[in-house]
């Protein structure tokens, strides 16, 4: 396994960051196609996000499979959304290995979707949240108006270019009317839980953009916000994604990932096996190993050996 970095992509573009990285920008040798037996089967490229820790555990996840399969895997870890399906449209990555491509990301496929293809829905019921401490005074987005003070006019995000950011600035603030009274402070998701993890520790108020699945929400005592009006939008299904003609190249790869389903019990138990359990660990290979032994029967085409 190979891994590489696109800290330069957002301003560079796909095909300069690659060049600048030593990587190629084709995409790999995805035209070999091999048995699965052991044989060369050429190169696919896994492009994620760190911070966004489903991509995380389900590329790690995709890398010991398809590894398994006879390929080399390549991973890339990249900052923000837009510069991956960027790369992915253009087949400098191969596979988004957790994408939220119905509503979260539905910006991004009405502009690339043309050169990308869905590859499976791995996980069916997953939601953006609007989320207080679970001592909170707060139970709807409703109450957070006329308390803009309490809260110092804040609303604490994630990164900028997330999906999860657009959708509580473009729908669910003007539908709730809390723009005169609230801003909504963009970073990180690791500055979002430091801040959460804090207030916390104060039993303070504070609110913050989270979703499901995700570990966050169990590690911390949080609850969900009531959203009356459907502002953060429907539950929608995470998805793997591919270059165009990912599958045609590698019909094998194709096979397996188009088989992984997964339910609330085992992703958690990978995210949290991943994610927390091997914290730290720039490879996580261990976790997946961990995880396939306790549950090899997760799904119809898992590898185990």
């Amino acid at each position: 396994m190979k891994k590489r970095h696109l800290t330069g992509f957002i301003a560079l573009g796909a095909t300069a960051a690659l060049a600048l990285s030593g990587c190629s920008s084709d995409g790999g040798d995805n035209g070999d196609t091999g048995s699965g037996d052991g044989e060369a089967m050429g190169t696919i490229t896994l492009g994620f996000l760190p911070a966004w820790t489903d991509g995380l555990s389900t590329a790690w996840l995709l890398e010991d499979q398809l590894t398994k399969l006879g390929y080399t895997v390549e991973m890339t870890d990249l900052t923000e959304a837009g510069p991956l399906y960027t790369a992915l449209a253009q087949g400098d990555v191969d596979i988004y290995p957790s994408a939220w491509p119905e509503l979260t990301h539905a910006e991004y496929m009405n502009e690339y979707g043309d050169d990308i293809e869905d590859l499976g829905t791995y996980y069916d019921n997953a939601k953006l949240t609007i989320a207080v401490p679970s001592y909170s005074q707060f139970d709807s987005i409703e109450d957070l108006k006329g308390n803009g003070d309490l809260l110092d006019g804040r609303i604490v995000g994630i990164e900028p270019g997330a999906g999860l950011t657009a959708q509580t600035q473009d729908s669910m603030i003007p539908t709730y009317e809390l723009g005169d009274e609230f801003e909504l402070v963009t970073s990180s998701t690791a500055g979002m839980l430091t801040e959460l993890d804090t207030a916390i520790q104060n039993e303070e108020e504070i609110v913050v953009t989270l979703w499901r699945p995700f570990w966050a929400n169990d590690t911390y005592d949080v609850k969900d916000l009531e959203d009356p009006e459907g502002a953060m939008g429907e539950p929608e299904g995470l998805h793997f994604l591919g270059t165009s003609g990912f599958a045609e190249a590698n019909p094998e790869a194709a096979e397996l990932i188009a088989g992984i389903k997964l339910d609330d019990a085992q992703y958690a138990a990978l995210e949290d096996t991943v994610v927390n359990e091997y914290e730290g660990e720039d490879d996580k290979s261990a976790a997946i190993d961990e995880w396939i032994e306790a549950n090899s029967e997760a799904f119809d085409t898992l590898v185990t050996e």
